[in-house]
């Protein structure tokens, strides 16, 4: 058993309080729960208890990419910040496209620090041409389907798919852009861009492929979740599909709400990302969506790549950053520290809301409630050190940044399975 006394526990109705957990549950939530020698006791005072964080968004690498992450350490990574759950997205080698690789990811995911749940792919190979069998990946331990950093262009073939996936109840994980107007460009299209003397993703490419997909949902009634929104407008479609009862969700990343595309100058290839950063405009637009629920959910997009991958120019280096491990720190400095939201609203953000989309056991404190826990400090000033990271990459623009918020240690299933050293 294992007694956490005296911190402020998200969802309890006192506070401070002790959480008791036994046997993989909450088994109590009250002011001064009585000690016993039986009890591993956590004394929380002045830090936060809330539910694990849920990632919606990560790439483990496993198989095929190793050498960048892989299951064990990328679940090491997300203990470290508070993440409890993880989705795994399907850009594998080979492609997590088949009952054998979801099986794989599944199996291997057993034995990490955190739950694992593997995302299968739309499309054969995501290439966009040929739906894969998704009651087999279901069948295999798929949490849900993604063609990821692939997207989905033809409207006929994601109209398929939503058909399909709305049969089994099975959610769509969306990377919303349009292939040609993006091809591999690095930067954000506008004033960075054209100061670099380089091509730009513009953000209507963004914005077209939402507005696609919304109005898909919309007509199939399928589940559809759109990924790591980074625009005004986006922002503004999402806005209007919930007013008018469509079943489309979305989430955001730290980068999007803390950074603009002028990090580019200052951070190179380490604020490349997919889809890139914005304007000030932008990230205004996006806090204000995490503010009045048309966000519903903050996940990394974890994306591991080696240094030698990052060293190349901007416009060859792999997109993507590393975020398990400073995600809250982030949310914490730039959104609560800032008056932006409070505290509880960025839990639900980072877990309540993610859980339920996904219909995954956990996002909330409650007796007989699964027993993954994370306690942080949110006023404890920490320097994000890449060395010290359990990830095997280092690809953050945030190194040798000041941040809030600090997690101080994280509970699965009742057992720790990290402490602040």
């Amino acid at each position: 058993m294992l007694l956490i006394k005296g911190g402020k526990v998200f969802g309890a109705e006192t506070n401070p309080s002790d959480i008791l957990l036994k046997d993989g549950k909450i088994a109590s939530i009250a002011e001064n729960i009585e000690q016993t020698s039986e009890m591993t006791v956590i004394d929380a005072s002045g830090k936060t208890a809330a539910p694990g964080f849920v990632d919606l968004h990560v790439h483990f690498r496993e198989p095929g990419f190793e050498y960048k992450e892989d299951i064990r350490t990328g679940s090491a990574a997300a203990a470290a910040g508070g993440v409890t759950t993880c989705l795994c997205m399907p850009n594998t080698y080979p492609k997590a496209d088949n009952f054998t690789t979801i099986s794989l990811i599944a199996e291997k995911g057993k034995n990490a620090s955190v739950r694992v749940l593997p995302v299968g792919a739309v499309t054969i190979g995501q290439n966009g041409e040929q739906l894969t069998d998704f009651k087999a990946l279901k069948k295999a331990g798929a949490k849900a389907l993604s063609d990821d950093g692939n997207p989905i262009q033809s409207a006929e073939i994601a109209r398929r798919a939503m058909q399909e996936a709305k049969k089994l109840d099975m959610v769509i994980i969306s990377h919303c852009e349009d292939e040609k107007m993006v091809r591999n460009y690095a930067v954000n299209e506008g004033r960075v861009s054209e100061a670099l003397g380089l091509p730009g993703r513009p953000a209507s490419a963004e914005d077209i492929m939402v507005a696609r997909d919304v109005l898909l949902a919309q007509e199939t009634g399928a589940k559809v979740h759109i990924a790591h929104i980074s625009t005004a407008t986006s922002v503004a479609i999402i806005r209007y599909a919930k007013k008018h009862g469509i079943p489309v969700t979305a989430e955001t990343c730290p980068q999007y709400f803390s950074l603009t595309e002028e990090a580019i100058f200052s951070h190179g290839t380490l604020a490349r990302v997919n889809p890139p950063l914005r304007t000030a405009n932008d990230v205004d637009a996006i806090i204000e969506g995490l503010a009045d629920g048309t966000i519903d959910a903050i996940a990394t997009d974890h994306a591991p790549h080696s240094e030698k991958e990052k060293a190349l120019p901007i416009e060859d280096a792999p997109s993507g950053m590393i975020g398990l491990e400073t995600s809250l720190a982030v949310a914490v400095t730039y959104l609560y520290h800032t008056g932006k939201l409070p505290m509880d609203k960025i839990i639900k953000l980072m877990s309540t809301n993610p859980a339920r989309i996904f219909g995954i056991d956990g996002g909330t404190l409650q007796v007989g409630s699964r027993a993954d826990v994370v306690i942080f400090d949110p006023y404890e000033k920490w320097q994000v050190q890449p060395s010290d990271f359990r990830s095997k990459a280092r690809n953050t623009p945030y190194a040798q940044m000041e941040l809030f918020g600090k997690v101080k240690y994280t509970m699965v299933q009742g057992e720790i399975v990290y402490r602040e050293k």
